[in-house]
């Protein structure tokens, strides 16, 4: 009898949802497939043996190879660096080239270019505008920056055919190169150093009121583009903001700078011995061995007395470096220089910086100490990090990385005071910076397509390392802190996957919601286990190769098992924002009388509840300031008779009998499906947790209803309590219903 009223009752549940989804319907049109959980496969490009399904290169994946030898002179006193570079390209695809393409990223600063001229300008009144500024901007002619091709020949001395296109050099090769084929040439040019701090730029000088510079020099020499089966030939123009795709290749660089600078660069110093003095090469092997505090290999003191002097001489520092993607350096009689190792799964590397006296005490307090951190915590989340060294340049007004080596700002007051901000931005900065030497020095992303690829990428580890370094560090990169800006207008606001030339709101696109997806793909959606596999999976594929999005997204969900084409599409294809709503919540009890419902119910389908007379228990409906005439579970006689007849075994199954059951309906407003997690906070006091999966919402993506059966009753029920999901409107979070706060009608209205 037990079955044919189960069945029963199963039949009149099925039937009422079919009439109730039929009922009054017309006939509509077809549509495309909307929900949010479809595949990525219309998106995503198709496998093949280059680039496979699984996220991982295939069997007939290649690269270029581009070797530099080069030869630096940096002139202090015109501010000109002076190259002679020899280039030996292999073409390690199957395709046969025409040509090569070589970047010539200072041609965004010639006089010529269009980087001004694709800018909107208005006149305004500003606090800056005084007469410097004033002449500069409206009399001075503009400096002769920009790349000065002096020539351009191949290894017997012949010149070679070539065209400039603003910021890229087409080398017209006599024959094309075949596949497995090398060639060699060479490019000898020259450029104007631009002022970092006056004219603004990612690498230059920066003049300080002794006269002396400091040099952080990068995009230095003509480089070229990468070649490969995605893109063909990446050869973008660099407006300035979205930065570079590169090959990796070995560099063999001599640098020759004043005698009284100290210089420091990507790759080993091969002629020590020649550039240091006894002492100072004595620290440096001290160093090798400090695993606890830095070493000074020039001190603030001995720092203090070369800047005085203004050396006639030169010296030439020799570097080399093997499998890296660029080659920048620093160079300045103003340095202290310090240094500590770092154990890196058994093997010894150095965490360095350089700074002037002017990022004391906060650079010699931090500096070093957040590159040994870095390079430990981006190692457990990535793969041992391989090169040798890693260098921390202090350089004002400036953040920006290269293989081993990076430039960061933070400088304190004159007195040496600083701010608990200024200490963060500069623990953040080197943090980030250094960070990069994984993403997307190593890991090597096309940055001028897809920012999001390193800066996202990394931003999202730097999170981890900072609060390692400092479990108190403000990150800002939270899913927190995104929501201002997915709340504003949609006019204001691309899709992740979109080039970072043509994105509004640059940082927050590319930096902070990458980052905060991928914290909340860890912290809230797959779980620290899956994810870290996963995630390590992609970046020991990738070591020192070229991967695309599809190769991340493939990589992750291959690795973990893990359906997320509906958190890609979402979070990285469109704006749409996530906010889940607290729609309604009714509370019941049990009863053994038929309700009103059960009756209505009965009465369509012709079915007399006489014949179910106490065999069943019914929900009823709690209604506001009625008399409640519900019954505990436990003491129905129908439930305690039936719990009796149950064997020790079954019994042995049996949790807490519940008294209160709560139907509670959520809403979406917002476009995204996201994990629904709801707290329960009961009456005396105690919390519990509910962590559904966005899945929830795979068949309904207006609403879902969750029944919480529970033995005490419920105070307050409130959807993310931790603002773990980038909620938009929290107002909309709780039960009872809170008052909105300020802020909250302020981003309503936003959003309205």
């Amino acid at each position: 009898m037990k079955k044919i009223v189960s069945l029963a009752f199963s039949f009149l549940f099925v039937m009422t949802a079919t009439i109730a989804q039929n009922s009054g319907n017309k006939q509509i049109k077809g549509h495309t497939d909307q929900n949010k959980f479809r595949q990525l496969k219309d998106v995503l490009p198709t496998p093949n043996n280059r680039r496979t399904a699984s996220g991982a290169p295939g069997f007939e994946y290649t690269q270029q190879k581009v070797d530099y030898k080069m030869d630096i002179v940096l002139d202090e006193k015109t501010n000109r660096i002076f190259g002679n570079e020899s280039i030996t390209y292999k073409n390690n695809s199957k395709d046969y080239l025409e040509y090569l393409w070589v970047q010539l990223d200072q041609n965004m600063r010639s006089p010529d270019s269009k980087t001004p001229l694709a800018n909107s300008e208005k006149l305004g009144n500003t606090p800056y505008n005084g007469p410097k500024t004033f002449i500069k901007n409206n009399i001075l002619k503009p400096a002769d920056f920009g790349f000065k091709i002096e020539e351009v020949n191949n290894v017997n001395g012949n010149q070679l055919s070539y065209t400039v296109n603003r910021t890229m050099m087409r080398i017209n090769l006599p024959q094309p190169l075949t596949p497995g084929g090398t060639f060699q040439f060479n490019i000898k040019w020259n450029y104007l150093i631009n002022n970092s701090v006056t004219d603004g730029g990612r690498s230059g000088f920066e003049l300080f009121e002794d006269g002396n510079k400091n040099y952080t020099i990068a995009q230095f020499f003509p480089r070229l583009a990468v070649y490969d089966n995605v893109e063909g030939w990446q050869n973008m123009q660099f407006w300035g903001r979205s930065e570079w795709a590169l090959e990796f290749g070995d560099y063999d660089v001599k640098i020759t700078v004043p005698a009284d600078h100290i210089v420091d660069a990507t790759g080993e110093l091969l002629n020590e011995k020649k550039v240091l003095s006894k002492e100072q090469l004595k620290r440096f092997e001290k160093a090798k061995t400090s695993f606890i505090d830095p070493v000074f290999i020039v001190t603030q003191e001995e720092a203090e007395i070369a800047e005085k002097e203004r050396s006639k001489k030169t010296k030439t520092w020799h570097f080399n470096a093997k499998n890296v993607r660029d080659f920048a350096f620093a160079s300045s009689r103003k340095y202290i220089w310090d240094a500590m190792a770092v154990n890196i799964n058994g093997k010894t590397v150095m965490a360095v910086s350089l700074y002037p006296k002017e990022g004391n005490p906060l650079w010699e307090e931090h500096s070093t100490r957040v590159v040994a951190n870095t390079l430990e915590e981006y190692s457990k989340m990535t793969f041992d990090y391989p090169y040798s060294k890693a260098i921390s340049v202090h350089a004002d007004r400036q953040g920006m990385e290269y293989p081993m080596i990076c430039f960061n700002y933070g400088r304190p007051n004159p007195d040496g005071s600083y701010s608990e901000r200024t200490k963060r931005g500069m623990i953040g900065v080197i943090t980030h910076e250094v960070g990069h030497n994984f993403f997307p020095m190593i890991v090597n992303s096309d940055e001028r397509q897809w920012t999001w690829m390193d800066e996202g990428i990394n931003s999202f580890v730097e999170i981890l390392a900072e609060l390692d370094y400092d479990p108190n560090f403000i990150t800002g990169n939270l899913p927190k802190d995104i929501v201002g800006y997915m709340s504003i207008n949609q006019n204001n606001l691309s899709p992740i996957m979109s080039q970072g030339d043509y994105v509004k709101n640059f940082g927050p696109n590319a930096y902070t919601k990458p980052a905060a997806g991928l914290y909340m793909l860890r912290q809230t959606i797959m779980g620290p286990e899956l994810f870290d596999y996963a995630f390590r999976t992609y970046s020991q594929r990738w070591m020192f190769k070229h991967p695309s999005p599809a190769d991340f997204f493939r990589t992750m969900e291959d690795a973990s098992a893990m359906d997320l084409d509906w958190f890609w599409r979402g979070w990285f294809y469109t704006t749409d924002y996530n906010d889940i709503a607290l729609k309604e919540v009714k509370k019941f009890y049990l009863t053994d009388q038929p309700t009103d419902e059960a009756k209505k119910m009965a009465k369509r389908y012709s079915m007399d509840l006489a014949d179910y007379e106490g065999k069943l228990v019914y929900f009823k409906e709690e209604q506001k300031g009625a008399v409640n005439d519900g019954l505990i579970a436990s003491e129905i006689p129908l439930i305690k008779d039936h719990i009796a007849s149950m064997s020790d075994e079954e019994k042995s199954l049996l949790k807490e009998i519940p008294n209160y059951f709560y139907e509670v309906t959520f809403e979406k407003p917002g476009g995204l499906v996201m994990p629904l997690i709801v707290e329960l906070e009961y009456n005396d006091g105690t919390k519990e947790r509910h962590n559904y999966p966005a899945q929830i919402w795979r068949y309904n993506d207006n609403e879902v209803s969750k029944v919480f059966k529970t033995t005490k009753e419920i105070k307050k029920i409130t959807i993310d309590p931790d603002l773990e999901t980038a909620d938009i409107d929290t107002s909309n979070n709780s039960w009872p219903k809170k008052d909105n706060s300020k802020f909250d009608k302020f981003r309503k209205k936003l959003k309205g």
